[in-house]
């Protein structure tokens, strides 16, 4: 049943249905794993979505950056329902199927860079991670990953290692996974660099802390996700990029979280003039199916010997028919100018709040990727409080918004591309009435 595109609050939030289910989830599920809001999600569809008691909640968060082409697309429902009625499961590495195939060459004509690429498909965004890092240590031979300050990369151990973050991402549960380093980036806002002095800092620390001899790959996010949507310095990710090059390191573009028409091109590299060797996705390219890809340059990731790659669910095929099925969508209904469309009401909204609020230290972000950081007004001391106030505010009142950054003071806005003007400008006076209350 189709879903009205409104906003709609019946009961207080969280309603009586989702009190009574979160005293279900408290008996049964793992306290480890929390929720931001304690709402229980019955449905939803394009940018709204609905919970046990009928409230109706502008979705600005997409599930972190995943329901990028909108929830229940019409496209992912007919092909993974079609898909299941003709085959659930095969494992790959046992009986191949077209649609693994299908994905990945659609990875290699839509990533960056003009050369013979391969693809292996995979089950999320962790998984993207650690196959990188095992297929550029057996290209180059060498064991070292750099990452960057503020980054987060995932939760499995080695991925919990690359993440800069230490709660709530690995606190108490190391030993983590050795040589693994994690070298300054470029943060404007807060470093004040420009990309090139920024690109030689982060090199300086390559050079002297780790050697280029012993570094097998660079794995760094062109926009950061988790570390609060900072966008590097113009100049610093090329200049990073072609120090790799020059001494034989792979360079890892993470795009989980920027990847997939969310900033307005298909991948967040573009913006950048930059070509990486691997490129990472997951996310938003199966329209809520689990599925996440390593693609790059034929010699490397033809590198690992045969059998060394691969998972039982990996490439599934109900989940590989939804990521077809994405991606024709974003060709038919022409979402990467979508992307644009909301970036030119939500930007120019949000730089006019940080002109009357102080308390929005900065605005930033492309596309639908946007971000504003929360500060003590007239310092750069981070200020996580008035965050969780803006949210609360947020959700009382229909509005679902995600928190991110190291310091947990950054609100940000990944919302689905499918969302209409009219409810980003509603969303949009929401937020202001929040900024108001505080």
């Amino acid at each position: 049943m189709k879903i009205e595109q409104q906003r709609r609050v019946l009961t207080a939030i969280p309603g009586p249905k989702s009190v009574a289910l979160q005293e279900r989830r408290l008996a049964s599920v793992a306290a480890g794993v929390s929720s931001a809001l304690p709402v229980f999600v019955e449905r939803a569809h394009g940018a709204i979505v609905v919970d046990v008691d009928g409230n109706q909640f502008i979705d600005l968060g997409s599930g972190i950056g995943v329901m990028t082409i909108g929830h229940t697309d019409e496209a992912v429902v007919a092909a993974a329902s079609g898909q299941l009625e003709e085959l659930t499961h095969a494992m790959f590495t046992i009986t191949p199927y077209e649609s693994y195939v299908r994905v990945a060459e659609l990875l290699a004509e839509h990533t960056p860079g003009d050369w013979a690429k391969k693809t292996v498909l995979l089950n999320s965004g962790a998984e993207a991670v650690e196959n990188a890092v095992k297929i550029a240590r057996h290209y180059t031979g060498r064991a070292g990953v750099a990452v960057l300050d503020h980054a987060y990369h995932g939760r499995t151990n080695l991925t919990m290692a690359m993440t800069f973050k230490a709660m709530p991402y690995k606190t108490g549960f190391g030993p983590l996974a050795p040589s693994v380093f994690h070298a300054p980036g470029s943060y404007p806002f807060r470093d004040g660099l420009s990309g090139p002095d920024a690109a030689a800092r982060t090199i300086t620390y390559l050079e002297k802390s780790i050697g280029a001899s012993d570094l097998a790959c660079v794995v760094a996010e062109p926009i950061q996700g988790e570390g609060g949507f900072v966008v590097p310095a113009e100049g610093y990710l090329a200049a990073l990029q072609a120090w790799c090059t020059a001494n034989g390191v792979v360079f890892v573009a993470d795009e989980i979280q920027s990847g997939m028409a969310r900033t307005g091109r298909y991948y967040a590299s573009e913006h950048f003039g930059v070509e990486p060797d691997l490129v990472l996705s997951a996310k938003g390219i199966a329209g809520g199916l689990p599925i996440a890809a390593v693609t790059g340059r034929a010699e490397i990731m033809d590198a690992p010997h045969a059998g060394g790659l691969g998972g039982t669910f990996a490439g599934n095929p109900v989940a590989a028919a939804a990521a077809i099925a994405v991606f024709g969508e974003i060709e038919r209904r022409n979402l990467l100018a979508e992307a644009g469309r909301i970036e030119g009401i939500l930007k120019p909204a949000l730089l006019e709040l940080q002109e009357k609020y102080p308390v929005i230290g900065d605005v930033r972000g492309i596309g639908a990727m946007l971000a504003i950081e929360l500060v003590h007004p007239g310092t750069l001391d981070p200020n996580p409080v008035a965050v969780g106030s803006i949210t609360a505010f947020a959700a009382q009142h229909g509005v679902l918004l995600l928190s991110a950054g190291t310091f947990g003071n950054v609100i940000r806005f990944l919302p689905s591309l499918a969302i209409s003007d009219e409810l980003l400008r509603e969303a949009i006076g929401v937020l202001g009435e929040g900024f108001a209350a505080l």
